[in-house]
């Protein structure tokens, strides 16, 4: 619960609770006392509790209004099919499955349609519980479109909500303390742990756990997945020149090569962060290319002295190079999100390839991608629909008076894990109790003073909309009893047995929602979770083994054995895509103890989409064989690892330590000049997967720390960007 009574959370449900409590009373008062139409007021006072309380829209007031319109036909569209379909309850039930589960599942498509998905439910709901009234389904029309109208209306005028700043606003931001850091950098700068501090905080701050989910772009079309690639690699840049300030100046940090290409680095990020904010053209990354590409051809050749590069020399701007590397990846997934571009010419194909597909395409792969028991967004859209149509059988079997109740209790309660619904179920009973109690008092002294409830019913419900969304479920069911009450209170004559059947009924949704909960899936994405990010260590296992001897070995091996690096490199996608997933869903679920120790899921993760990275990456560089001695390195440094991967798979007790072979100098001095960078930037590969492997054995909500040696570009959407609380 919030503390403080001004916090904001407790002010944002405060002003959401006035703008929902003017609209449902404004329509349901004035249908049912000036224009004697009950049907209309019952839907008049529901539509704003359905878009304004159970579906928290994303967004100021202004996105908020035109979500409700842009959802009100839809809503329309439920309210016909569940008049038309309460005729039987064989048909209702069939289509609370049906629809259940269609509508649940579009929380595939990102986290705007996740959140209406309650709201929409709800409409479906309401029309098919009994009895079947088709000759109202005008009635119920009208009394919808009104509420949502004056819904629209009080978004707008009555203390509307602030808008959420954009994430494109936040990656800008991040992208300007890039820029200042890589020309602090370019100039020799060395030790300066507080801006290293500074970069490292700009990055954390595009953490998705740190944005409200209006501003999380995880949807599924092409600007949101290239906004969503664009941060992780801001995020990337943030990280490799924060390391260049946390210690001393390597003796070769004013190499010229070096300062020219981070330069260029700044340039590229302080163009990209204006095009951000719409201040100047989308730019292209041919610059930044060329100047990748130059630095690339003399990387390996002697510093200015005439000296050979040494090892520390070549270390030191295999890190500037990967720091060039995700700024490129910064700069085209930014081109291909707002720019309007299809395609990513001289970059890895595969790491861009939402920039081809057209928009239906990219959402016919987010929603078939997710058909599969394996998807924890298809058991939970399964988990619902079993759920809804469990309880309006049982409505229509029993002939509840007010089966309503039964399938909204088990359409709020429902959670995705066995222990977190018994949690809110047990809650939940406790406050329905409490609010049965007060509301038996209520309508046992007023009777049948209409006005009464008339009266009480204003503060309650703003009392409730304010209270219950932070205060959890015991308290939002226990007030929200006594809404309901009052409300149907004028509706018809009731006793105090109305808020009697408002108890049996909401703990009879409790029980199906309870059920469900231990019969379909209890341990919600734990499971999942654990087994994708098995699968994916085991999967970059072989791509990191693949990758590295097509790097070493001669030209006509490595190219005998592209199919395989291939087909290595989709599967290990198409396995982070499932993990990322379940871990989304696995730090949304409620019940659980970030510090409670196990596995650090996200570091599992996130040393999968290393691994990719390289692999994009690496095989861009043209050299020749390597030494014998050189492979004979590269073969046994990456068997460890590998072993490794396989073995931190199983995530033993205590984790999993490796350390790569490191790298002899005189391996690298005795093989020819073109060879040497690629042996060094394989060195920094791996140890960078050495350590992030150490981290899996942690603590699951701590931040991984940047890791301090060599590696590659990270472009790559990682998951801590990629997930809805990540970390």
């Amino acid at each position: 619960m919030p503390q403080g009574p001004f916090s904001p959370a407790r002010v944002r449900a405060a002003r959401q609770a006035a703008r929902v409590t003017v609209a449902a009373l404004a329509g349901f008062y004035t249908a049912l006392y000036a224009l004697d139409q009950p049907v209309v007021a019952v839907y008049a006072l529901f539509t704003p509790i359905a878009l304004g309380v159970l579906s928290p829209l994303p967004g100021g007031g202004r996105q908020r209004a035109r979500a409700v319109l842009l959802v009100l036909p839809l809503a329309v569209a439920l309210t016909v099919l569940g008049t038309t379909l309460a005729v039987t309850t064989a048909s209702a039930v069939a289509g609370m499955l049906v629809i259940g589960f269609t509508v649940s599942f579009a929380a595939a498509y990102g986290p705007a349609p996740a959140s209406v998905v309650p709201g929409l439910l709800l409409f479906y709901v309401l029309a098919c519980f009994p009895p079947y009234a088709p000759d109202t389904l005008s009635e119920r029309l009208y009394g919808l479109l009104a509420g949502g109208a004056l819904l629209v209306v009080c978004e707008l005028l009555l203390l509307p909500a602030s808008p959420s700043p954009p994430y494109r606003a936040r990656i800008a931001a991040a992208l300007d303390a890039a820029a200042a850091g890589a020309v602090a950098a370019a100039q020799g700068n060395g030790h300066d742990p507080e801006r290293a501090r500074r970069l490292t905080d700009e990055g954390r701050a595009l953490r998705f756990s740190q944005l409200p989910p209006a501003s999380r772009p995880t949807g599924a079309g092409r600007t949101s997945r290239g906004l969503a690639h664009a941060g992780s690699a801001t995020r990337r840049v943030l990280n490799q020149l924060a390391r260049t300030f946390e210690k001393p100046a390597p003796e070769p940090g004013d190499d010229p090569h070096c300062g020219a290409l981070l330069r260029e680095v700044a340039t590229a990020c302080a163009a990209t962060a204006g095009a951000l904010r719409g201040t100047r053209a989308v730019p292209g990354q041919e610059m930044l290319e060329e100047e990748v590409a130059d630095f690339v051809a003399v990387r390996g050749h002697p510093s200015e002295d005439g000296a050979e590069a040494s090892p520390p020399l070549l270390r030191h701007r295999s890190a500037v190079l990967a720091t060039a590397a995700s700024a490129l990846t910064v700069q085209t997934a930014v081109t291909v999100a707002i720019g309007g571009r299809r395609s990513s010419p001289g970059m890895p194909h595969e790491q861009f390839w939402y920039a081809e597909p057209s928009t239906s395409r990219l959402l016919t792969a987010r929603l078939t991608g997710n058909l599969t028991l394996r998807s924890v967004l298809f058991q939970n859209a399964v988990r619902t629909a079993l759920g809804l149509g469990a309880a309006r059988l049982v409505a229509g079997t029993l002939d509840l008076s007010h089966g309503f109740w039964v399938l909204l209790a088990v359409l709020t309660l429902g959670r995705t894990t066995a222990g977190a619904t018994w949690s809110t179920v047990r809650s939940a009973a406790v406050g329905t109790l409490l609010g049965a109690l007060a509301a038996g008092v209520l309508l046992f002294g007023a009777g049948d003073a209409t006005v009464v409830y008339a009266v009480v019913l204003v503060p309650a419900m703003f009392v409730a909309f304010a209270v219950g969304p932070v205060a959890g479920p015991a308290w939002a069911q226990g007030l929200f009893t006594l809404v309901v009450s009052a409300a149907f209170s004028q509706l018809t004559p009731a006793t105090w047995r109305l808020a009697e059947v408002r108890l049996l009924d909401v703990l009879t949704g409790c029980t199906i929602g309870l059920l469900c909960g231990v019969l379909a899936w209890p341990a919600g994405a734990r499971a999942e979770v654990r087994r994708g990010a098995a699968e994916l260590l085991q999967a970059v296992a072989r791509l990191v083994a693949l990758t590295t001897a097509n790097l070493v070995d001669a030209p006509d091996e490595a190219r005998a054995r592209d199919d395989a690096t291939e087909e290595a490199l989709r599967l290990a996608r198409h396995r982070l895509r499932i993990a990322e997933g379940a871990y989304a869903q696995y730090r949304t679920e409620g019940g659980r103890d970030p510090g409670g120790g196990g596995p650090d899921w996200l570091a599992a993760l996130n040393c999968g989409s290393h691994a990719m990275a390289g692999a994009h990456w690496l095989p861009r560089q043209d050299h020749g064989p390597a030494p014998p001695d050189a492979v004979l390195w590269a073969r046994e440094s990456v068997a460890r690892l590998t072993t490794a991967m396989d073995r931190a798979a199983t995530f033993p007790p205590g984790g999993v330590r490796v350390r790569p072979t490191a790298l002899p100098a005189e391996v690298i001095s005795s093989a020819p000049p073109p060879v040497r960078p690629t042996l060094v930037d394989i060195d920094g590969w791996l140890r960078t997967l050495a350590a992030e492997l150490a981290t899996i054995d942690g603590d699951e909500a701590a931040e991984p720390s940047p890791v301090r040696d060599g590696g590659t570009d990270k472009g790559v959407r990682a998951p801590t960007d990629s997930t809805t609380p990540a970390g």
